[in-house]
């Protein structure tokens, strides 16, 4: 996972401009800024607001709809457990509830160290390999309790916690 810069309004607000003529350029907007500092940060809200000319309850009204927008820096690796009808046929919950209790947060939380984030999904398209995970945007089927427990493994013995 590419490392993100820490939030710097300066480059916020030349990313904006850059975008604000652009049809439609909320997304795009709010898209690069994510993608520039790995989430986008509450100060950006009036900035947007103010270039675009709109209210900045549109803006945080778009931000908490779409989920895959971050209003918190996010973990150095994304753990993502699919929570769609197949894979919950197929014992998600369970895979949901055991890396929980690995890594000692609640889904949608960051580890204290920042090493890994736990998110829902709600289709990664790998149905047919039910339960489906995803890490760093590789995406694992047929995952059982031992195989979430060998990846967090390998994030752990990535980050230098080995054994946690």
């Amino acid at each position: 996972m590419l490392a993100a810069l820490d939030w710097n309004a300066e480059v916020a607000l030349g990313r904006i401009r850059e975008l604000a003529g652009a049809p439609g350029p909320l997304l795009p907007i709010l898209h690069s800024l994510q993608a520039e500092f790995g989430y986008v940060d509450e100060a950006a809200v009036p900035m947007i607001a103010g270039e675009l000319n709109i209210s900045q309850a549109e803006v945080h009204g778009v931000i908490t709809f779409y989920h895959d927008f971050r209003r918190e820096p996010a973990g150095r690796h994304i753990l993502q457990i699919c929570r769609a009808e197949a894979c919950q046929a197929m014992g998600c919950e369970s895979l949901v509830a055991h890396a929980e209790n690995r890594l000692g947060i609640a889904m949608g939380q960051t580890t204290a160290d920042h090493s890994v984030t736990l998110k829902p999904v709600y289709c990664l398209g790998n149905c047919a390999l039910s339960p489906a995970v995803m890490l760093d945007g590789r995406p694992y089927g047929r995952v059982t309790p031992s195989a979430v427990d060998g990846l967090i493994e390998s994030l752990l013995v990535q980050s230098g916690r080995r054994g946690q």
